[in-house]
């Protein structure tokens, strides 16, 4: 479904882009994603719409990551020393944006992402990020869960496989949510 309105309670979720998740292989080029989530996150602080910045981080023995049989074990990847960064175009602040640190795919479980959208009255999410299929979408569905309303920027996400970023897209998001691209997401604020 296109977009219709943007919710004057929204906030924009930035998944993942940080250092070593932006220097993975990815389906669309990680600059111009990067370039589309800035212009949203500057747009969203101009209009003083909280940003939320969302990395995924370990505790460096990696006793939190997740260990289940079909995951490769998080102690058994090496990490560059700035990997969990955020990328610096982004312009994180402490002190402006809500700066959310996951260890799970989604940026709800183990996280107070929903108290502080709630604190703020937030209603309506606008999603971007790597990757589509997991961090997005499984940000996606628990918002969803918590009846938050969703818009997805189709141009300012990509994935490490195009039939799970192209599957997220037509099929996941149109059911809980509306697409639309950055341009298309600027027009509504």
């Amino acid at each position: 479904m296109p977009i219709t309105i943007i919710d004057p309670q929204s906030a924009l979720v930035v998944i993942d882009l940080q250092k070593g998740i932006v220097a993975m292989p990815t389906v669309h080029p990680t600059a111009q994603i990067v370039t589309n989530a800035v212009r949203l996150a500057r747009a969203f602080r101009l209009q003083k719409r909280p940003v939320v910045l969302v990395q995924v981080y370990w505790a460096p023995d990696f006793g939190d990551a997740v260990k289940t049989r079909n995951q490769t074990p998080a102690a058994s990847r090496k990490m560059d020393p700035d990997f969990y960064d955020y990328v610096p175009d982004l312009e994180a602040n402490s002190a402006t944006d809500i700066l959310i640190h996951k260890r799970n795919w989604g940026a709800f479980y183990g996280t107070d992402l929903d108290l502080q959208l709630r604190r703020r009255h937030i209603t309506n999410l606008v999603l971007c990020g790597i990757s589509t299929s997991i961090g997005v979408e499984s940000t996606a569905r628990d918002a969803w869960e918590r009846a938050y309303q969703l818009t997805f920027v189709t141009d300012a996400m990509t994935d490490m496989n195009a039939e799970a970023h192209e599957r997220s897209i037509k099929t996941i998001f149109p059911r809980i949510g509306e697409l639309g691209t950055t341009e298309e997401v600027l027009a509504k604020l």
